[in-house]
């Protein structure tokens, strides 16, 4: 694939379940390309950030149906990430905001 490591790693996820599993397990959630596959998202990641990863789990989000009125549409599928760093490391988003 061609792409560079900021097509593959589109943006972080913050809720507040990513928040509870950033602070008690090390994990950060991104949504990323769908065709990409988890070694790239581990290399990327280890490139982007400068940290270690130990591990990566992937899904596929379905979109939702949305309504506005009489007109129904859907948003568009996506992949989410997983990633669990290595004890140790980190990665501020938010920090200090």
């Amino acid at each position: 694939m061609n792409l560079n490591q900021y097509d593959i790693i589109k943006r972080p996820i913050s809720t507040e379940k990513t928040t509870l599993q950033k602070e008690m397990l090390n994990q950060v959630t991104f949504e990323v390309d769908r065709r990409a596959n988890r070694l790239e998202i581990e290399k990327h990641v280890e490139a982007i950030f400068n940290v270690r990863v130990a591990s990566v789990k992937t899904m596929q989000v379905k979109g939702k149906k949305k309504q506005r009125g009489r007109i129904t549409g859907r948003r568009k599928n996506w992949k989410k990430a997983i990633v669990k760093l290595m004890p140790g490391e980190r990665i501020e988003f938010f920090e200090g905001v």
